[in-house]
């Protein structure tokens, strides 16, 4: 990616969660146009309280979320034949990308499986695999080992 590429806007939230028997449990991350990663996991089982951190990356790290956002494509998606939000619970996902901005809204996601049953399984395998845990590449699974290395 050129310099002229990285002096763009850039801003990505992440969003999963639900309502449920021990109230608004989610979690949550949010890379900011200033590199500031803020991250926020609230989980009241066993009263547990809110975690929240915040770190500053650097320029490498934001070229790097950006080169995994533009490889996936996800900026080419549409939401709108995938599973609405129930009461399962939900997810969202925001970017802005130089002048391109997406916000998407669909259920959790629980397989493989449930992407394929959409109306929409090949739109949905590419949110899927950007936002899951097990993907090396996936942006949950970067922030949360990223999370781990710098705040211990």
């Amino acid at each position: 990616m050129g310099s002229e590429e990285e002096n763009n806007e850039f801003y990505l939230r992440y969003y999963v969660g639900h309502k449920g028997k021990f109230g608004h449990e989610f979690l949550e991350f949010e890379f900011r146009p200033d590199g500031k990663l803020r991250y926020a996991n609230n989980s009241n089982y066993k009263n547990d309280t809110i975690i929240r951190k915040e770190v500053y990356l650097t320029p490498a790290v934001l070229r790097e979320c950006r080169r995994i956002i533009a490889e996936s494509e996800i900026m080419r998606e549409d939401d709108n034949n995938w599973p609405e939000p129930d009461r399962v619970g939900r997810q969202e996902l925001e970017i802005v990308m130089g002048n391109e901005h997406i916000s998407f809204t669909t259920s959790k996601i629980g397989s493989l499986v449930d992407v394929q049953s959409s109306a929409d399984p090949e739109g949905l395998r590419i949110f899927y695999y950007l936002v899951q845990l097990k993907s090396n590449e996936g942006l949950f699974f970067g922030v949360v080992n990223l999370l781990q290395v710098v705040l211990g």
